[in-house]
């Protein structure tokens, strides 16, 4: 099965790429389910039901999320409305929400996911790897194919979250940074890993945001105001996996970037990999 994540898609400049460049994309490779962090969709912090509802629309299944699922009040009452939103599933009792699925390609296979948050540097929640082996059992009853969003600051928290889930997950990718990371990997046990998917957004920014407002902070410590997305020419990026049929796991990763400025990359379609 072909399966596609997509990076934190940031601000309408994000959103407006994946809406243009995302059917084309699952039809060139035969995608059968795409998965895509939306938390910053709304201005850059936040997602709002216009705008899930609007990456839903361009051919999304999933969405994930994580620190900035809660920045804009609507969604907490969107997220129960909306069940392939998810929030971290390592958040405290009676949040609303949920952190783990099973969802359906069109073909009728089942897929987990699910989306869980680091603690270095970030909100002291839950431990992400006690909830992610939880959750990854419930979903191993159903299916072997699971693909396991971590939310994290650290990237040696989400190496270690690979490697803790390595042999029985399909995919684990971090996402937050907005940078796309260089290691798009098969782990020991058949995991297929990369440590950030990297954002949808300008990449001629600061972690797409406009420049001026975070150049201005680093500089003088001073705050001119708030952040603002920048809104040039945006780049999708995120990772393509192709699991093997019988167990799950990965038998080919490759990263995604196209469009805007960075150095494009998409999968061959005439690649096979091997057995």
């Amino acid at each position: 099965m072909k399966l596609l994540f997509i990076g934190d898609i940031f601000g309408k400049t994000g959103r407006d790429l994946v809406q243009r460049a995302l059917p084309a994309l699952v039809d060139r490779h035969e995608i059968a389910l795409v998965i895509a962090n939306a938390e910053n969709s709304a201005g850059g912090f936040g997602i709002t039901r216009e705008t899930g509802d609007a990456i839903l629309k361009s051919g999304v299944d999933v969405m994930t999320s994580g620190n900035h699922v809660w920045d804009k009040k609507e969604a907490l009452d969107y997220i129960g409305l909306e069940p392939r939103l998810l929030r971290p599933a390592n958040y405290p009792h009676g949040v609303p929400g949920c952190g783990a699925l099973i969802a359906r390609t069109a073909q009728g296979d089942e897929v987990g996911v699910l989306n869980v948050m680091g603690r270095v540097f970030m909100v002291g929640i839950d431990d992400p790897f006690r909830i992610a082996e939880r959750e990854i059992d419930k979903l191993r009853a159903r299916t072997p194919i699971i693909l396991v969003d971590m939310h994290a600051e650290a990237t040696s928290e989400k190496m270690a979250m690979g490697h803790f889930c390595d042999g029985r997950a399909s995919l684990v990718v971090g996402t937050h940074t907005h940078v796309p990371t260089a290691d798009a990997q098969i782990l020991s046990g058949g995991t297929a890993y990369q440590t950030d998917a990297g954002g949808c957004c300008d990449y001629d920014s600061v972690i797409g945001n406009d420049k001026e407002e975070p150049l201005r902070r680093f500089t003088t410590r001073i705050s001119g105001g708030r952040y603002k997305p920048a809104s040039g020419p945006a780049t999708i990026c995120g990772v393509f996996v192709e699991t093997h049929p019988g167990t799950g796991l990965a038998r080919r990763i490759e990263p995604i970037r196209l469009g805007g400025r960075l150095s494009q990359h998409v999968p061959q379609v005439d690649v096979v990999a091997a057995e």
